[in-house]
Formats: structure tokens, C-alpha cells, sequence
């Protein structure tokens, strides 16, 4: 794969800013993985795409949209019935997945090049994401592990909360400046660091 520059360069800026009073809200970051693949299930496959993650990317998923694996290395969760994103810092991991997952089974789709891969975390990340999305994102509602996809002004994000107080936000690749300059923005409040 051809090394890509981050489409976040323009308006990247490492440091501190915002209100500090009550100290670091959220730190945001770009996690820039090697591959990021989508699996969809044909109608009655679920359970065969879910088997396909836990022998190719090593990763057990629970039945049903929303759950999911993460990890550091790599990560899997469902954000809707028989939709998977597999997630690994690795390159290649679409090439594993096309010679196991037989076409009547579902679709791989390499996402790699199409998507920016944002981290936020900290005390304040369940009061900054939810300034842009319709979900709650309290751990009950949210565990660790769990997946979702929503919009946010037409931006299209898919969400995995990878720890008790971070997430991970896969975004168009063509929308992740606009979607950071947002997001640096609403950490303002709050006091964020880039890093």
C-alpha cells in the first residue's frame, strides 16, 4: 500500500488548548491504522463473517450488532445487523479476508484508503462526543468494546469505545478535517490536547 499523508496535516496542531481550569478533558489523536475492513453478511451468514474475524484477525465477537473486541493491535465490532469493521495495525488484513470469506458468504470491502481513524479519550470524552451524536454514551449503554454508526451533520462515523474513557471514530477520509476542526472545537470547553 502506498504510504498516505494525513488528511488532519492542515490543521493539525500538537498541544494544549482550551479551558484548563479543571485541568486535560480529552486528549485527541490520529491512530493511523494499516487496514481497516468492512465485512457484510448475506441474510442467515452472520455467524460464518463472525467465525471468518476470530480465524483470520484472531478476534472473538459476540452475536448481534454492537459488540465487539478491542485491542491495541487490532479490533472488531458490529455496528449494524450483519455489518462488521475489522480494524488491525497491519496492512493486508482485506487480502486474509478475501481468500476466507466465500463470496456467497458476504462482501470484504478494504476501507483503508477511504478512512481516517480519530482517537478521543479522557474524563470528558462521553460529554464531548455527545455534543455530536444521538447516543448514550454512558458505559451501561456503551461498554467497552460495544460499536455504532451515526451522523453527524451528514458525516457518516463509526464508533468503538476501545477503554472506559476512549473512543475510537472511523470518518470519511474526505470529511476528517472538517469532522477534526469540529471536534477540536467542542473539546475547547472542556480544555483537550493533541498528541
Amino acid at each position: 500500500m502506498v504510504e498516505q499523508e494525513s488528511p488532519l496535516k492542515p490543521v493539525w496542531k500538537p498541544g494544549s488548548h482550551g479551558n484548563f481550569s479543571d485541568g486535560v478533558g480529552v486528549y485527541l489523536s490520529e491512530t493511523a491504522p494499516g487496514s481497516i475492513v468492512q465485512l457484510a453478511a448475506w441474510p442467515g451468514e452472520e455467524k460464518a463473517i463472525i467465525a471468518a474475524i476470530r480465524k483470520v484477525a484472531g478476534l472473538t465477537l459476540p452475536d448481534g450488532a454492537g459488540g465487539g473486541a478491542p485491542g491495541d493491535a487490532k479490533a472488531a465490532f458490529g455496528f449494524a445487523p450483519g455489518k462488521f469493521l475489522v480494524v488491525d495495525e497491519k496492512e493486508g488484513l482485506a487480502e486474509a479476508f478475501a481468500k476466507d470469506v466465500e463470496i456467497s458468504v458476504g462482501t470484504v470491502t478494504d476501507l483503508s484508503h477511504g478512512r481516517t481513524a480519530i482517537r478521543i479519550a479522557g474524563p470528558k470524552v462521553e460529554w464531548v462526543l455527545a455534543k455530536f451524536f444521538a447516543i448514550d454514551f454512558s458505559g451501561t449503554a456503551f461498554p467497552v468494546g460495544a460499536g455504532r454508526s451515526t451522523v453527524h451533520h451528514d458525516i457518516f462515523a463509526m464508533i468503538q469505545r476501545t477503554a472506559p474513557t476512549q473512543f475510537d471514530l472511523y470518518v470519511f477520509r474526505s470529511f476528517a478535517r472538517s469532522f477534526w476542526t469540529a471536534l477540536c472545537r467542542a473539546s475547547e470547553e472542556v480544555g483537550y490536547e493533541v498528541r
